[in-house]
């Protein structure tokens, strides 16, 4: 994982709808009082004190929490419409043989949608389905653009791949589970690895 400092990556165009903004009264904005911009001490050289500055609020943990159930089913649903017609099926069972090469052909489909679902939507506007029902949007932390398609693949590759191949119920409770208790953002440990946070649209 990369050790650089936010705020070191590119910078969204000016006219990125989701970039973030000074606070009121920030120094360097109309009706400051001071000509000088604000310097963030994370290397951004932008926002003070804190890379959330100009951002709208964390999103909820909980609302997080149903916005994921719901693409997990929504996904899940298509998962198993792909396999269902070629007889690919969790851990069929035919005796005392428990046939692991079709566990496999459902769990690599089920990786390749679900990272696809994520990668393409975040990258797009930064909200899948289930966030977007529920007003909230994933935002790069250095400067709250939408991420890039690289950003959103690494994110969603780490929330996903383990989910798909070992330990779906555990690692997404970890996961997803962990921004209950991040602070100060929030953050699951695939926003860690994606360097986002998850904000209110409302």
């Amino acid at each position: 994982m990369s050790s650089e400092p936010p705020g070191s990556g590119p910078q969204p165009p000016d006219d990125d709808p989701f970039r973030k903004q000074p606070p009121p009264g920030a120094p360097g904005t109309p009706g400051s009082g001071s000509p000088y911009p604000p310097q963030d001490p994370y290397g951004g050289g932008s926002y003070p004190n804190d890379p959330l500055a100009g951002m709208p609020p964390l999103a909820d943990s909980g609302k997080r929490t149903l916005a994921r159930i719901i693409d997990l089913i929504l996904v899940g649903i298509v998962v198993w419409l792909v396999t269902w017609p070629l007889g690919v099926h969790e851990y069929s069972v035919n005796g005392d043989k428990v046939e692991y090469g079709k566990s496999f052909a459902q769990s690599l489909v089920a990786a390749v949608l679900y990272i696809g679902y994520d990668t393409y939507l975040i990258s797009k506007s930064g909200q899948t389905l289930g966030k977007k029902w529920l007003n909230m949007r994933v935002a790069n932390l250095d400067n709250g653009s939408t991420p890039s398609v690289q950003t959103a693949l690494a994110r969603s590759a780490v929330l996903w791949i383990p989910f798909a191949f070992c330990c779906a119920c555990i690692w997404t409770a970890i996961s997803g589970g962990w921004s209950y208790f991040d602070r100060p953002y929030k953050q699951g440990l695939h926003d860690k690895a994606g360097k986002t946070v998850v904000v209110s649209t409302n």
